[in-house]
Parts: structure tokens; C-alpha cells; sequence
């Protein structure tokens, strides 16, 4: 069934009047927003309010979570931003192309993967490397809004230290007029929200600065305004394909398509975990963003992603179904067909408050404090992340961040973590001899819990540590148990090394016992014939059993001399 219709199976006048308020209220929010938004992609402010039309339609008819909201975002007017803009001139006919030729290809890449059932994919990014960059984006956000805010002419440059710099050298040229009107409309809407969060600050703001600069003809004065916009709804139009420009899109391509989901599967699993009347399917998420961009792009909407803000301003004003979303796009209608020439006199200084005022919470100071003191690997992610992005820009940043990643996960993955286990006395219970060191310690047998899959990547950490453990040992064990519970995988570099060590230990008279074995890694190591020549009686579901069995004295073998085990020892490591 098409998700639209599972929404709204028992719809009453109730649900709709809920849904009419949710989605005026996320309505009057989205104009200013998609406006300023769009200013912030580099592209005329009529796409911006394109862009709210057929994307919300085709979400609102295809997507699983019912308050979740799409449209322009900050985040990917940044990412969208720093890749087209080395391929054409922000705000040219080509560049405005390109924007939308570079949303059909993300839309054609989500809806691949959906096909294709790749949903997991979300987890190659870190949430680290999602809050680091997230915050560096911020940052460079709010850098690139210093022109409008401030009124100074700021030429181009590669890197964002360069705009606060020349600000600094230019501080002079400060527009009285534009700071005033920038630093005023951040106020009062940090005052409404302080009143009432779903009140519609930024929409009063923008009417009532309108009407001010219109009534005092303030753009003879200098204020930035943002001029003609054309009325009526956009027609269709395909894309001018450019495959030439494909290979230069690619960056961009997949940091949007990656970052635009991440974000908005997070925010429908937190509305779905908060009002549990839905169920969010990763996969279908990714078609429906991925064909609201794929029609949108034929009527020149620009990519679009979830909002957190709007979503969750959309849920607490009621919005049950995503009927709500609809309504929102009937106010960008009436809006397109009716108001347009208002827009001539909105002051890009007011728009770029409503971007600072936006962004400004996404840098995530809290994480990073939090990062730091829980897991420091994880903050140096975040912080790496963070600073990569800032210097380097925001595709740079987040390779960095997902490459540092996979290199820390491969590390701990190399070392996983080795337990000797030791009898609680008077009890079944077998635990860590670092957490319980007063508990009883066998000389007859050693107990070692190994809490990773045993795979090429680790082999060298496992094979030396178990052998550390036993010649740590005052007197070698006759037995060595290997408790596998938490081993969830053997790939077959690691079944030759498990060969090896069974080897090695009998040339030691040391005599290998397994236990707790998963069903899959069971499975695997009888088919590989290992189970066999260990011996099925050396194999055991529990360590109780394994213990006891060390302990009938059923076999006691017989030690080799010291220059055996030596030998084996070298052999076995070479």
C-alpha cells in the first residue's frame, strides 16, 4: 500500500482540522526560510519557493513518517553550494542548471539504493563525523552571511578565514542601515521564540521589515533588497543533462545524498519514537526523498532535505498525517500565485538573521564536551571532522571524518578486548580476574573470553595474547578453554590461525577446550571440519560443563620440555 493511504485510514474532521493547523503553521515558517535558503545555494529566491511544491507533494504521498518535514535546509544550501559553485557563477543561469540537474542525480541515486535495499549504508557515516561537520557547516554559514549582514562588499575567496579577515580589515564599510536591520530582526525573533516556540517569528519579521524598507524606500539608502520575483507556479521543464559535469557533481553527489538522509531518517525516527502511531522504513524513506527530487528537478525545484525545526514544529502544533504537508504546499501556492510582488522589498539582511538565527544551535558544543568525556577517540573524530571541514571545505571534511573513522574502527577492531575469566566462588559464574580479582583462579586450566569475530584484521592480537596468557602462567595449564560467545564471526584466515593454535597447544600438552559457540560460527567451523579434529567431547555449550570436565581428569596430558614449546612458538608466529 502506498504510505499515504495507510495515514490516512480512518481520517476525520479532527484529524483534518489538527493537520490544517500543523500545516499553516509550517507553511507561514517555510516561505521566509525557503527564501533565504535558496539565497544561501546561490540561486534566485523563486526556487527556493519552487522547491516547496511537487518535493513536499511527492514526500507527502510516499513517505513513511507522518510529521516529517522536507524542503530547503541549511546544510545542503552549504554542500550544494560549495560544489556547484566550482563549476559555474552562484546565481547564473548555468549555475542555477547544474543546481538543478545536480537534485535529479541525487534523486536518481536514492532511489537506486532503495531498490536496491541499501538503507544500512546510513551507518558508514559516524554520528562524530555528522556532529563535526555538522558544526564546521554552521560555522561557515554564518561566515558566508557577513556580506548580508553586514552590508560590506566581500569579493570571493577559497577559504571562509578569508571573509572574517577582509571584515576585519573593512570593518569600516559596515552599512549602518543593514546591521541594524539584521542585529534587530534577530532579536525580536530570539524574543517571540523565547514566548512561544511555534509562533511564526521569522514570518513577522520579514512583513514587517518589508514594510518598512517600502515605506522609507530604504533600498535608496543602501539596504539590500532581493528585487523581482516572478509570480505563478513553475512549469515543466527537464534539466539540460551535462554529462561532462557528472564526474565534477560526484563529490557532491554523495555528501548530499548521504548527509541529506542521515538527517532526515534521524529526525522521522525521533518523531515515530515520540508518537509510536507509525513505522519509519529506511528504505522507502530514500525512495520517497529520492523521487520527490526526481519529479521536483522537472519543475526547477532545487534538492531538498528534512528540517528538524520544521518537523518538529510541524508535530507539536498537531500535525497527524502527512496531509499536513499538503496543506503546506497549498499555502506555497496561494503564495506563488498572489504575493510574489511583495517579495521585491524583503532586505537580505533580514534573510541572512533568519539563516544565523537557524544554524546558530547546530554548532554542537555540548557533543563535543560530551565526546571528550566519555570517548576521546570519538571526540578526535568530531574534532578532526570539525576542523577538516573549516579548512579544507565541507566534502574534504567529511572524506577526512569517514576515513578516520574506519581507521579507528579498524584499530580497536585489530585489539578487541581479552578477558581471563575466573570462578565467583560458591557460584556458576565466570567473570573478568581484573573485575573479581579475589575469585578463584584453577592452575589446572586457564578460561580466556576473546570479544570480537576472529578475522585477518586481528589474527597477530590473538594469536600472541592467548599465548601471553599462558606463559604468564607460573605453571602451564593442561587445559585452555575458549570461551566464543562473543566471537560472532571466523572468517577463514582466522579458522587457519584457530588450526594453528590447536597445533601449537598440543605440541605444549596443553589441550584446547571450546564453549559458548553462536549457532552461525557453530555451523561454520563443523562444516570446515574443525569440531571433528578437535574432538566433539572437547566441545562444550557452557564453561561449567568445560570446567568440569578438566577437572574429572579424563585426560591429563603430558608436558613437552621447554625447547619443544619453544620451537612450536616460533613456528607458529614466523
Amino acid at each position: 500500500m502506498i504510505p499515504v493511504f495507510e495515514g490516512i485510514s480512518g481520517y476525520n474532521l479532527a484529524t483534518l482540522k489538527s493537520d490544517s493547523i500543523a500545516g499553516i503553521t509550517v507553511g507561514v515558517i517555510l516561505i521566509p526560510q525557503a527564501i533565504a535558503y535558496a539565497l544561501l545555494m546561490g540561486i534566485p529566491p523563486i526556487y527556493g519557493l519552487y522547491s516547496c511544491l511537487i518535493p513536499l507533494l511527492m514526500y507527502a504521498i510516499f513517505g513513511t513518517s507522518r510529521q516529517l518535514s522536507i524542503g530547503p535546509v541549511a546544510v545542503t544550501a552549504i554542500l550544494v553550494m560549495s560544489g556547484v559553485s566550482k563549476l559555474a557563477s552562484p546565481f547564473s543561469p548555468e549555475y542555477v542548471n547544474l543546481v538543478i540537474y545536480l537534485g535529479l542525480l541525487i534523486g536518481i541515486l536514492q532511489m537506486l539504493l532503495s531498490f536496491m535495499q541499501m538503507g544500512f549504508l546510513v551507518n558508514l557515516i559516524s554520528q562524530p563525523v555528522i556532529s563535526g561537520f555538522i558544526s564546521a557547516a554552521a560555522i561557515i554559514i554564518i561566515i558566508s552571511q557577513l556580506k548580508a549582514g553586514l552590508g560590506i562588499a566581500i569579493p570571493k575567496f577559497d577559504h571562509s578565514y578569508q571573509d572574517v579577515l577582509y571584515v576585519f580589515e573593512h570593518i569600516q564599510e559596515i552599512h549602518g542601515i543593514t546591521i541594524l536591520m539584521c542585529v534587530g530582526s534577530i532579536l525580536i525573533m530570539l524574543g517571540l521564540k523565547k514566548w512561544k516556540k511555534s509562533f511564526p517569528g521569522a514570518l513577522l519579521v520579514l512583513i514587517l521589515t518589508t514594510i518598512i524598507t517600502m515605506l522609507f524606500e530604504l533600498d535608496q539608502l543602501g539596504l539590500a533588497v532581493i528585487e523581482a520575483v516572478p509570480n505563478g507556479l513553475p512549469s515543466f521543464m527537464a534539466p539540460e543533462i551535462d554529462l561532462n559535469n557528472v564526474e565534477s557533481l560526484v563529490p557532491s553527489i554523495l555528501t548530499v545524498t548521504f548527509i541529506g538522509y542521515i538527517g532526515s531518517i534521524g529526525i522521522a525516527k525521533s518523531l515515530e519514537m515520540k508518537n509510536r502511531d507509525h513505522v519509519v522504513r529506511p528504505n522507502q524513506e530514500l525512495f520517497a526523498l529520492g523521487i520527490a527530487k526526481v519529479i521536483g528537478a522537472f519543475f526547477q525545484s532545487i534538492p531538498s532535505s528534512g528540517s528538524y525545526s520544521r518537523s518538529a514544529i510541524n508535530d507539536e502544533a498537531g500535525g497527524k498525517t502527512t496531509i499536513s504537508t499538503m496543506i503546506t504546499v497549498v499555502m506555497i501556492v496561494i503564495s506563488l500565485l498572489f504575493f510574489t510582488p511583495f517579495f521585491y522589498y524583503i532586505p537580505k539582511s533580514v534573510l541572512a538573521a533568519i539563516i544565523l538565527l537557524s544554524v546558530f544551535n547546530l554548532i554542537n558544543i555540548k557533543e563535543a564536551k560530551y565526546l571528550l568525556k566519555l570517548r576521546r577517540r570519538d571526540f578526535m573524530v568530531m574534532f578532526i571532522t570539525f576542523i577538516g571541514t573549516l579548512s579544507l571545505g565541507v566534502e574534504t571534511g567529511i572524506f577526512i571524518g569517514v576515513i578516520l573513522s574506519f581507521i579507528f574502527l579498524q584499530y580497536y577492531s585489530s585489539r578487541p578486548h581479552v578477558a581471563e575469566l575466573v570462578n565467583i566462588p560458591d557460584t556458576e559464574y565466570y567473570r573478568n580476574i581484573n573485575r573479581f580479582p579475589n575469585a578463584k583462579q584453577s592452575t589446572k586450566y586457564l578460561i580466556i573470553r576473546f570479544d570480537n569475530q576472529i578475522y585477518f584484521g586481528n589474527i597477530n592480537y590473538f594469536k600472541e595474547t592467548l599465548l601471553k596468557y599462558i606463559e604468564q602462567r607460573p605453571i602451564i595449564p593442561e587445559y585452555l578453554i575458549f570461551h566464543t560467545t562473543n566471537v560472532h564471526d571466523i572468517d577463514s584466515t582466522g579458522l587457519h590461525v584457530l588450526e594453528d593454535m590447536n597445533r601449537y597447544l598440543q605440541g605444549m600438552n596443553v589441550q584446547l577446550l571450546i564453549t559458548g559457540t553462536i549457532g552461525p560460527v557453530r555451523d561454520f567451523l563443523k562444516r570446515s571440519g574443525f569440531i571433528d579434529a578437535l574432538g566433539t567431547q572437547h566441545y562444550f555449550m557452557n564453561i561449567t560443563d568445560a570446567v568440569a570436565f578438566a577437572e574429572s581428569d579424563k585426560e591429563t596430558p603430558k608436558f613437552s620440555d621447554a625447547a619443544v614449546q619453544h620451537n612450536n612458538r616460533r613456528s607458529l608466529l614466523d
